[in-house]
């Protein structure tokens, strides 16, 4: 009998939500982790006594009743909202746009004035395109939210997210943009929004507790390669093209590394996140740390604050692989890979890395509450 029901490649969400259930039903599993520790990206590092995000800032948020119970079954979480600012050469504006940024933007105070002034804009990039289909992500967003708001908003910022033209980007990636005639700056319209109380750690200690785990452990470099001789099946949420050895081809991803240093101030920026959408700044975005779960006078309580300037890259070999690029030739590879996953004998494919989708936190744990028959 081989000793365990499960080896799960990978503690993030996926991995470690999947382990939770699995113990539940009284399964044997073993989670590996390449990475010295649990978590995969919504690890958090205590500095100066602010829980880091030091992969990127999470905040969870979801419109699943079922999903926001499970999570604050194993850590209570609190009432952030996520608010962020938009910095364009020293000018703030509110996201997502709604009527502060009109405001801001205008002067407009009405949300007929808004609707106005963004319709004409619209119709000037409506009328240029001559009757033809926008070709590229620019003429797409032009004819979306106009000339004002993709010039101070978008243009820059994108273009350092994905590190080429918006001419050259597909339409297809900013299909929609939110339009809020309302003075309301809660980016999300879940119902349901924080972050754990005690941060993230909390929540993957907590569906973790009493499985057995190994850090600095690589799958592909290891014994556990040979998966069969531990487990009976295999639960893998790394890179899809990397567990076929590429032999199709490589995916491209982009990448995002981060500076992070301590400020001997306790209120740096005064918000969680601040977008700089002109290329003045090389980062996209500033995140101070404490602000997800320090409010009113504790933000001051505690004296220095921690902040991350974020950068958008190209994915190298080593890095750590972040966002799917979804273009036609990346999205056709990745269905061609998809394919041979779903051939596997008693494999589980899940998360972003997995199933080359970007997914945000509440729509994996989903997924594998959907999961029959753990």
């Amino acid at each position: 009998m081989k000793k365990y029901d499960y080896l799960i490649v990978g503690s993030g969400l996926f991995g470690a939500t999947f382990a939770y259930r699995a113990k539940q039903q009284g399964k044997r599993c073993l989670v590996i982790e390449k990475r010295p520790h649990l978590g995969g990206n919504i690890y958090c590092e205590n500095i100066e006594g602010i829980n880091v995000h030091k992969y990127g800032a999470h905040i969870f948020h979801t419109n699943n009743k079922v999903v926001w119970d499970f999570v604050n079954s194993i850590v209570e979480f609190n009432r952030y909202t996520n608010t962020p600012v938009a910095n364009y050469k020293g000018k703030l504006y509110n996201l997502p746009f709604n009527m502060n940024t009109f405001y801001q933007m205008w002067g407009v105070t009405t949300p007929q004035e808004a609707e106005q002034k963004i319709n004409e804009q619209k119709a000037e990039a409506i009328a240029a395109l001559n009757g033809r289909e926008p070709a590229n992500l620019e003429e797409q967003a032009l004819t979306l939210v106009g000339k004002d708001i993709f010039e101070t908003l978008i243009k820059e910022y994108t273009e350092k997210q994905w590190g080429r033209s918006c001419k050259e980007l597909p339409a297809f990636i900013i299909k929609r943009l939110p339009v809020r005639l309302v003075f309301d700056n809660n980016y999300f319209n879940d119902c349901y929004q924080g972050i754990p109380i005690g941060g993230y750690n909390k929540l993957i200690d907590g569906l973790l507790e009493g499985v057995e785990c190994k850090t600095d452990t690589d799958f592909f470099n290891s014994e556990y390669r040979e998966w069969e001789k531990y487990a009976e099946k295999l639960v893998y949420t790394g890179a899809i093209d990397e567990y076929f050895d590429y032999k199709l081809g490589h995916l491209d991803w982009r990448t995002v590394s981060f500076a992070t240093r301590i400020e001997d101030t306790p209120n740096y920026q005064g918000n969680a996140v601040v977008n700089y959408t002109s290329h003045n700044e090389p980062y996209t975005r500033v995140i101070e740390h404490k602000h997800f779960e320090m409010f009113g006078q504790e933000v001051y309580n505690t004296p220095k604050t921690v902040i991350s300037e974020e950068y958008s890259t190209e994915y190298k070999e080593g890095m750590e692989p972040y966002y799917p690029v979804n273009d036609e030739r990346n999205n056709k590879l990745a269905k061609e890979y998809l394919n041979l996953a779903y051939k596997e004998n008693n494999v589980i494919f899940g998360g972003r890395l997995a199933q080359y989708q970007y997914f945000d936190m509440a729509p994996v744990i989903e997924r594998v509450l959907q999961i029959q028959n753990i």
